[in-house]
């Protein structure tokens, strides 16, 4: 008799519920990951990027979704999320620049699962029509990222402009647009000499002349990165900033004075004065001298501070009396107010903070604080300043255009903890924090060891090694790739010597000799392929194994550059040479006739008589590359466009390509030297160890099968020998009803 569920013993209830919990518990673990849908319609684009036209809380939407199904499941849950959305859905990686927020990739083939498609755990979603937002086209990719660069120029200053005054301004410029489009961007005339620098802070590096005809090669070819500067000077003019080795001065046409302005709300005789004083002259001493020339109370000598002004007339941050002006990084010519009140001392902050999102430059409040205040403290000094109540209020770093940045997560932390120094504006937001983040990220490194047969050895293998682990490396998510390799270079090193007797003798000169992978089932994935990206922008999650690869010579690749394993077909045998590294600039196209003709270059082929193909290890099948015009049936068929990304290929970096030679007559082969790689003419490009392991895998499935029907047939008998067979009842109707959830 078959029992209700009602009347299943509670005891038997609770146990299977209790295993199922963790099931499910570590199912949705091991499977889920999070995705940061950007909508486009909440967004703008100026400043050479995106900003969201609101708030970043209100533009990005979290969503919890299982990596094991595909780009398309996805396309269809955002679709049914977006009840409001009309028209084409393309679905875009995107990453937070200093700039903003730029698209790098469109992600394509609906069939394929999300764990095939490159998309990481936390990563950052477009969610556009694939052309434009808000009326205007946005250009997307690697090679137009934007970058932030700091533009320094000479204006003139002071009474009758005696004085020229140092002005920096924070420029975006698409990094492959060319360094001449600074004059248009600027409404800068000809006849100026344009300077760069590399480095992060103007302080005592060297600065490089461009000559007028690198001024067409664009911001990347000139090694511009975000941080760096660009000095432009009037070439007629002997008002210099430079000496001629190229190193900074602090003097402009010698200038020794600064220029005070009285903001003091008191009168005067004199609005502003000019106070002389060299690099070492210190603070106190120029506040005294110009309270004096400006004829204004003693009392302010007690209650005063210098606040230097930039270029649109806002005050900084005070400078310390105990300062030098080289210490203070003030340069001769600049403009400082005299203001009431005291400066911050060494162990206090001098803060900006707005209230909202809408902030208009000029609207900030002022605060002093110590730099041991919590997060938590800070925000009711600030919320008492503003007039403000509530527990729904949280701090968020402001960036140079006034938008919302990174949250302040830990409240009990410390500003100093947390790096905020003085000048640094917050952001006064309404709603509960966001989840905490965490900022460590714990890397598993591990080495790919390379081949040892000799070279010219045949191989039945392909172009994969082993992997070796080597240990566990904690690293900020804030950190450089590079730096993440300088810190496994050593355990590496002596990891090659310790466990290959040939590489007793290698050395790996700098972090630039190692090539840097993600792993994937066991073998290299993803090609993390730029130094000086940060680790979280690599989007790799808080578990992460990196395989690291030793490399015979420096590499820097392009975005556009894919690194493929390429191996040569041995004549008479299925076998291969040892692999061979061949990188391929897919900037002209992805097809297979740019393929085929990389590859016929790289190995002194004919381009006619050479054939490829790519390998697919899971499968341990080769699938030989041909144009479209040999893909097309009979039937009439729309032409498609011929990219090796796209089905069926999905080429990408660390894809093992085999090579081979058509048949050709005596007189070419004489001519190219190619005897010893001639092969008939077949499209066989498999070896002895595919077919052994297609074998296997054969073989495996079929046991599989027949243990399930045996399983199913005991099944059967063993029930039909427990209980008779019964005479089934009449069938009857089974209505179902699904209600609304709208």
């Amino acid at each position: 008799m078959r029992r209700n569920v009602s009347q299943v013993p509670k005891e038997f209830m609770v146990v299977e519920l209790l295993i199922e919990k963790p099931q499910a518990e570590c199912d949705s673990t091991n499977n889920n990951f999070e995705l940061h849908l950007h909508l486009g319609p909440h967004y703008r684009f100026f400043n050479g990027a995106l900003h969201p036209v609101v708030s970043q809380t209100e533009s990005v939407w979290d969503l919890t979704f299982d990596k094991r199904k595909t780009l398309g499941d996805l396309r269809q849950s955002i679709f049914q999320l977006l009840e409001f959305w009309e028209g084409d859905m393309v679905l875009s990686v995107a990453k937070f620049v200093p700039a903003g927020l730029h698209i790098y990739q469109t992600l394509d083939g609906d069939d394929l699962m999300l764990c095939e498609v490159d998309i990481a755990d936390g990563e950052d979603i477009f969610v556009w029509n694939g052309v434009e937002v808000g009326g205007i086209q946005i250009p997307t990719g690697g090679d137009c990222e934007p970058l932030l660069l700091n533009v320094l120029s000479l204006t003139p200053s002071g009474e009758g402009g005696e004085c020229q005054q140092l002005i920096e301004s924070p420029r975006v410029f698409p990094s492959n647009a060319q360094l001449g489009t600074v004059f248009s961007a600027l409404a800068i005339p000809e006849g100026v000499v344009v300077l760069i620098s590399n480095t992060e802070s103007i302080g005592e590096e060297s600065w490089t002349t461009v000559p007028k005809e690198d001024l067409k090669k664009t911001f990347r070819e000139q090694g511009l990165r975000n941080g760096s500067s660009i000095l432009i000077q009037d070439s007629s003019s002997d008002n210099s900033l430079l000496t001629k080795q190229g190193k900074w001065i602090t003097g402009v046409n010698d200038t020794d004075w600064l220029q005070v302005k009285n903001l003091c709300q008191l009168e005067s005789e004199e609005e502003q004065v000019k106070v002389s004083a060299t690099v070492n002259t210190v603070v106190f001493d120029i506040r005294i001298k110009a309270i004096k020339e400006l004829k204004l109370m003693k009392e302010l000598a007690e209650n005063s501070c210098l606040r230097p002004i930039d270029r649109n007339g806002k005050l900084l941050c005070p400078v310390l009396d105990s300062y030098t002006l080289k210490e203070a990084g003030l340069k001769m010519g600049s403009s400082l107010g005299l203001c009431p009140g005291k400066a911050p001392t060494s162990s206090q902050l001098f803060l900006f903070f707005a209230v909202g999102s809408d902030v208009q430059p000029g609207t900030e409040m002022e605060i002093i604080v110590e730099e041991t205040t919590s997060v938590r403290d800070c925000l009711k000094v600030m919320l008492e300043k503003s007039g403000l109540s509530g527990d729904t209020w949280h701090l968020r770093k402001m960036d140079w255009c006034y938008e919302a940045g990174e949250p302040l997560c830990e409240e009990d932390a410390t500003l100093k903890e947390l790096m905020i120094s003085s000048g640094d504006a917050l952001l006064l937001t309404e709603g509960k924090l966001p989840p905490l983040k965490h900022e460590m990220n714990k890397l598993k490194a591990a080495v790919r060891r390379l081949a040892l047969s000799s070279v010219g050895a045949p191989s039945d293998g392909h172009a994969e090694g082993s992997l070796l682990f080597l240990g566990d490396v904690d690293i900020s998510e804030d950190a450089a790739l590079v730096e993440l390799k300088s810190q496994v270079r050593p355990l590496l090193q002596h990891s090659l010597a310790m466990t290959l007797p040939s590489f007793s003798e290698f050395c790996i000169p700098s972090p630039a000799f190692l090539r840097a992978w993600t792993v994937d089932s066991k073998r290299p994935g993803r090609l993390l392929r730029f130094h000086h990206q940060q680790l979280k922008e690599y989007k790799l999650g808080r578990r992460t194994e990196i395989c690291l690869e030793p490399l015979q010579k420096e590499e820097n690749l392009g975005p556009q550059d894919m690194l493929l394993r390429t191996q040569m077909r041995l004549p008479g045998k299925r076998a291969y040479t040892l692999p061979m590294d061949m990188v391929w600039d897919t900037a002209r196209g992805s097809t297979a006739g740019s393929l085929r003709q990389r590859v016929a270059d790289f190995y002194s082929l004919p381009v006619e008589k050479t054939e490829i193909a790519k390998y697919f290890p899971e499968k341990f099948e080769w699938l030989p590359v041909s144009s479209w015009n040999q893909q097309i049936t009979k039937r009439k068929k729309k032409k498609k466009q011929d990219n090796l990304q796209g089905a069926p290929y999905y080429l990408k970096d660390g894809d093992t390509i085999g090579v081979k030679a058509k048949k050709m007559s005596e007189n070419i082969a004489h001519y190219f030297e190619m005897q010893n790689l001639l092969v008939e003419d077949d499209d066989d490009f498999s070896t002895v160890r595919d077919d052994i392991a297609r074998e296997k895998q054969k073989q495996l499935a079929l046991g599989k099968k027949s243990q399930e029907a045996l399983h199913v047939q005991s099944s059967d008998v063993a029930s039909g020998a427990e209980t008779p067979a019964r005479p089934r009842g009449p069938e009857a109707s089974l209505s179902i009803h699904v209600g609304s959830f709208r």
